[in-house]
């Protein structure tokens, strides 16, 4: 280097330099919009409801390692029309019935592990010719789905086959949370947290917002899978659901709220 031979004052004056400009670090080359555009549009497609700020963390991982600003992320999925838009759902929760309910327990409450507190909630899914429902059990910690059941009917047996196959896997969480339903409050479901060890906390009657860490990923599950798909049977829907919740949703999406992991690597580090 010629700095080791030569004062850098004199190199510089030299080559009409600013003394300065030796010490500057070289800017990054900026990517060019359109290798840009390719990349958010093979993003989207794999995760069609990411918003960019979500995209703007997945450009920086491997294959694409490109560092972008979000502003210059939006302006181009606005141009390519890839900001998502959302939808309304119905309610499944009935609330009107003789069984005990219980308080709120994690109001105000922060999950600081695995298995401390856990979310349930049910969703309905349209066939072909009729409705099936979804129930699901989440970590609220991990955001991982513990257990879920898809069927055709919206008995206990629907939110009971969720729950034995989360504590079949993963034991029993500290607090089982979920809204005022018939289906969480009934006896045999009360029964088999309470054989657990578990406490049983519940949504306040209509504030479906206290019971908002599944309604999240049960908005993720409709927009990301159901949204997209055209299920033909009850198996089929079951088939492809439970590859996204396995496979996508546990392994390949990231999660802002866990620092842009996937539940399983978040849970996994953690």
């Amino acid at each position: 280097m010629l700095s080791q031979h030569y004062p850098v004052s004199t190199t510089c004056a030299v080559l009409d330099l600013a003394t300065s400009s030796y010490y500057r670090r070289a800017a990054p080359s900026k990517v060019a919009d359109d290798s840009l555009c390719r990349a958010i549009k093979v993003i989207a497609g794999q995760y069609p409801t990411y918003g960019s700020r979500r995209i703007t963390a997945q450009l920086a991982l491997m294959p694409y390692q490109l560092r972008v600003g979000r502003n210059r992320v939006r302006r181009l999925m606005a141009e390519m029309n890839l900001l998502r838009k959302t939808r309304r759902g119905r309610s499944t929760t009935n609330s009107r019935h003789g069984y005990r309910r219980y308080p709120n327990l994690v109001k105000g409450k922060t999950a600081s592990r695995p298995n401390e507190i856990w979310a349930a909630d049910i969703t309905y899914i349209r066939l072909r010719s009729r409705d099936v429902y979804l129930a699901i059990v989440m970590d609220v910690f991990t955001r991982a789905i513990r257990g879920w059941h898809l069927s055709h009917s919206l008995g206990q047996g629907l939110t009971l086959s969720a729950l034995h196959m989360a504590l079949g896997k993963h034991g029993a969480p500290a607090i089982h949370h979920s809204d005022q339903g018939g289906q969480y409050a009934a006896q045999a479901y009360v029964q088999q947290l309470q054989a657990a060890g578990t406490q049983i906390s519940m949504a306040a009657a209509g504030k479906p917002s206290e019971n908002g860490f599944v309604e999240r990923v049960i908005r993720t599950i409709k927009e990301e899978e159901v949204y997209l798909s055209e299920y033909q049977t009850l198996a089929d829907a079951r088939q492809q659901l439970g590859h996204f919740i396995d496979k996508v949703y546990g392994r390949e999406r990231i999660h802002s709220a866990l620092g842009y992991l996937t539940p399983d690597r978040f849970e996994a580090q953690w």
